[in-house]
């Protein structure tokens, strides 16, 4: 069942937006319709002429009646005849048997009527075939789905590996709505296949052009976020203009490759750029500096119940190689220098310098193929060198799984972490950034709490709000008595277990505390950021909107929920 439509304020004028102004209606429908008229109009008007001339000539063939005198049919009798003849209902002489002249001209009129059906006929059939009337159709069948949809979406522009995986998680995790642009036919094909729980309207268009994320739904209410995940830096430049000049107030998320747009992006307040190849500088550094809060962090990103790796072995200073063909190796090269003794980058295309004396080597050149191929030379020189492997898609899978090396750098796959970890629980992106910048010994007490708390599968993350409307139980509760977190946190059934739930933000006002102390008392407007089960989040549900769970879990008193109960519970304590 569809939600209320929120209530939008009116777009606010930014630094860069001064005018508001009135996006392009987001409807296709006339297109289709001109098209058709136009492609029909000529044999149409051909039957129906043709039609016109065989009525006309039927009424000035002199007929006969039952007595031999002369009759002329009358125009509606004409019509009549040429009704269910024309159109091949069937035959018949009325309202008298017909003349000679009569069926010389009925002869005349079958033909040319035939030739005039075929001529309409095959002029409709190219009409489906062809392509502009197909898009026009689509467009117009796309833009009704969208105008339909009664619940928040999310705009996916670009359906190739990076959309594809953050189409299918939020679809998994979260069942959210989503509207999907690319300009590719195959990727949207892929799309209509996949693995997605419900139909999810799609168009091929170009999505630098405002009239298209109009008709995806960028004026809808319903609106909630924009991602642009393509290929090409420039388009994706263009999703951030059209979304910040027109829609400043929808979040948009976007991925940029060169440093030079990313920059431009973060000028028109792009809400998150992410750019791979250098976020991955910045996971390699912490990997090689801090092992433990780089196995917490890539954890907590990977996707939900994803089984904890095993404790990551210490690479020692000295000597790196990288190989590549592109910007990734000096770019690599350069995040390296501040922790290793020596980098050398060499190309892709020559032979590998003696492996011995070297302790990390990186794979990094646009072929996959190649970059295995390179990390094997490696291995086979040296054993025990820590190896990097960059890769294109995750097609050669099965093979770097069976090689192992230590890491494997996927652009698209580390852009969908990232994305999703901003679109799903925005701000468990603020806990992130505090984690990524945490010595060992925090993210270890942390991942040791997790572990026991909810296992060793990656925990889910969701945001609880202590107010009247998701949490009435415990607001009704907090008016005359305290509740601490480690109270809030025990399992409704059994309040001697706790749920499989780890606080990790606490928002109070404008302040965040991470991680806070069980013994923190709790607010009305608190909101918390919860990591663990999806089961415990649902069990916590439970005890936020009933205040029987909260008396419960606060003093281990068993309250009746019914009114009928609890007015009978005295009667049946006494008894």
């Amino acid at each position: 069942m569809g939600q209320p439509a929120p209530a939008r304020p009116r777009s606010p004028r930014t630094v860069l937006r001064r005018v508001n102004v009135r996006l392009p209606a987001a409807s296709a429908p006339a297109d289709a319709l001109f098209i058709l008229m136009r492609r029909v109009r000529g044999p149409l008007i051909l039957v129906i002429a043709m039609f016109s001339l065989d009525v006309v000539g039927m009424t000035l063939m002199p007929g006969a009646d039952n007595d031999g005198n002369t009759y002329y049919m009358t125009i509606f009798d004409a019509f009549y005849f040429w009704s269910y003849a024309a159109t091949t209902i069937g035959f018949g002489e009325t309202p008298y048997n017909f003349t000679v002249a009569q069926r010389m001209w009925v002869t005349f009129g079958i033909y040319n009527s035939v030739i005039c059906w075929a001529f309409a006929l095959g002029s409709m059939l190219s009409l489906f075939s062809d392509r502009a009337f197909q898009r026009a159709i689509r467009l117009q069948r796309f833009g009704r789905q969208v105008r339909l949809l009664r619940e928040p979406f999310l705009i996916i522009a670009g359906y190739g590996q990076m959309g594809r995986r953050v189409a299918e998680t939020l679809d998994a995790a979260q069942g959210r709505r989503l509207v999907v642009i690319d300009t590719d036919e195959r990727a949207l094909d892929q799309l209509a296949s996949g693995r997605l729980s419900v139909d999810v309207p799609a168009v091929d268009g170009d999505v630098r052009e405002p009239t298209t994320l109009a008709l995806a739904g960028l004026t809808h209410p319903y609106c909630e976020g924009v991602l642009a995940l393509t290929h090409d830096d420039a388009v994706n430049m263009a999703v951030v203009m059209a979304v910040q000049l027109l829609r400043p107030e929808v979040p948009v998320y976007a991925r940029a490759n060169d440093r030079a747009i990313a920059a431009t992006m973060h000028d028109f307040k792009c809400d998150a750029v992410i750019n791979p190849y250098d976020r991955f500088g910045d996971y390699l550094q912490l990997r090689l500096s801090r092992p433990t809060t780089y196995r917490l962090v890539t954890w907590l990103l990977a996707p939900y119940d994803e089984p904890l790796g095993k404790p990551l072995r210490s690479v020692p200073a000295g000597r790196w190689v990288v190989a590549s063909d592109d910007h990734f190796g000096t770019e690599l090269a350069a995040d390296l220098r501040g922790i290793a003794e020596n980098v050398d980058v060499v190309d892709v295309g020559r032979d590998l310098p003696p492996m011995t004396d070297v302790v990390g080597f990186i794979a990094g050149g646009r072929d996959e193929n190649r970059n295995l191929a390179l990390a094997a030379h490696a291995r086979l020189d040296n054993p025990d060198v820590y190896i990097t492997i960059r890769a294109s898609s995750e097609s050669l899978a099965p093979l770097l799984t069976a090689f192992a090396p230590d890491t494997v750098f996927i652009p698209s796959k580390l852009t969908a972490q990232e994305a999703l970890a901003r679109v799903v629980t925005p701000d468990f992106w603020a806990f992130f950034q505090h984690a990524f910048g945490q010595d060992e010994q925090w993210s270890e007490e942390l991942l040791d709490r997790l572990v026991e708390r909810q296992g060793e599968g990656s925990p889910a993350s969701r945001r609880f709000v202590l107010n009247a409307t998701d949490a009435p139980g415990v607001v009704h509760w907090l008016a005359h008595e305290t509740l601490t977190l480690a109270d809030l946190l025990r399992d409704p059934a059994d309040r001697d277990q706790p749920l499989s739930l780890v606080p990790l933000i606490l928002t109070r006002g404008a302040r965040d505390q991470f991680v806070p102390s069980d013994d923190t008392v709790l607010q009305v407007g608190d909101e918390i950021v919860m990591a663990g089960h999806d089961g415990a989040m649902a069990s916590l549900e439970q005890t936020l909107f009933h205040p029987s769970a909260v008396e419960y879990v606060a003093t281990g008193r068993i309250v009746p929920s019914t009114w009928l109960f609890r007015r009978l519970s005295p009667r049946v304590q006494n008894v």
